[in-house]
């Protein structure tokens, strides 16, 4: 049986210590991806399945190659639904972030799609994951698994204290772009403004209020102001976002070396010819 299976993985780890988990967000439905992220220390690698492009054969291999490094396995499914919910766990995933959750109702829902009876209605068939972890897989899964619901809207915030006193929720996840939106403010975040401030406020509260971690999709410069505000689970970075700051940034520091290199050989001092 794997540490995963007895849920003593990073995120696990993270959760019962209180120290924050750190994490980096899949966006591309490339393996080789999640293995560059998952060995470079975080403490879980989320596959977006909503927003990012990888389908369920995608995430097979995703999954696979997180296996290879040291982070947890995560997944956010498209939707609050059992049956792809089911697939994921059986894949694999040690976490589950689950979009859109707006009442308690709803948040029971997704505790069932991820215990199996009697605290939940999973379907035993542990296809992938009894490879990786084993007979003993059974006997843990239900502490093992992270149910986490997201909480990214304003009726979510008015049924705040019931999703997250839901039994069985381990952890919410804050959208920062649906949460704006839904408070009337353009898609991201929006530091400074007080609807969204005293919803993060609000949020952290309810979480320690409940023993229930709260989480957030950040960026590098965000993440620790995140952290102070009492976040516990924050994605600092993602592969397309990463990639695309790399590229542009190996780019630019060529066209200033050329541009350098070029100045007075028919371009003005100080011009760049790019």
């Amino acid at each position: 049986m794997s540490d995963v299976a007895a849920g003593n993985h990073p995120l696990d780890e993270a959760f019962v210590s209180g120290r924050p988990a750190l994490g980096a967000w899949a966006s591309l439905p490339v393996a080789m991806g999640c293995e560059i992220m998952a060995r470079a220390g975080f403490d879980y690698v989320c596959i977006d399945m909503q927003h990012g492009l990888a389908d369920y054969s995608d995430v097979l291999p995703m999954l696979a190659a997180i296996d290879l490094g040291t982070s947890s396995p995560v997944v956010r499914v498209p939707w609050n639904e059992q049956g792809i919910i089911g697939r994921i766990l059986d894949a694999g995933a040690s976490g589950v972030i689950i979009p859109m959750v707006n009442s308690r109702a709803e948040a029971e829902a997704a505790v069932r799609s991820c215990r199996y009876a009697p605290e939940g209605s999973r379907s035993f068939g542990p296809t992938r994951v009894s490879l990786r972890d084993g007979t003993g897989y059974f006997a843990h899964a239900n502490r093992a698994v992270k149910c986490i619901p997201m909480v990214e809207t304003a009726t979510a915030l008015d049924n705040l204290d019931g999703i997250v006193s839901t039994p069985g929720v381990d952890a919410v996840y804050v959208g920062p772009a649906d949460l704006s939106v839904s408070l009337g403010l353009p898609p991201g975040n929006n530091d400074g403004e007080a609807a969204f401030d005293e919803a993060l406020a609000a949020i952290v509260t309810a979480c320690r209020r409940h023993g229930v971690v709260p989480g957030i999709h950040s960026t590098p410069i965000l993440a620790p102001t995140r952290v102070e505000q009492g976040f516990r689970m924050v994605t600092v970075t993602g592969d397309s976002v990463a990639l695309s700051s790399a590229v542009n940034s190996h780019l630019q520091t060529v066209l200033v070396a050329l541009s350098g290199n070029t100045a007075g050989s028919g371009e003005r001092d100080g011009e760049s010819p790019y």
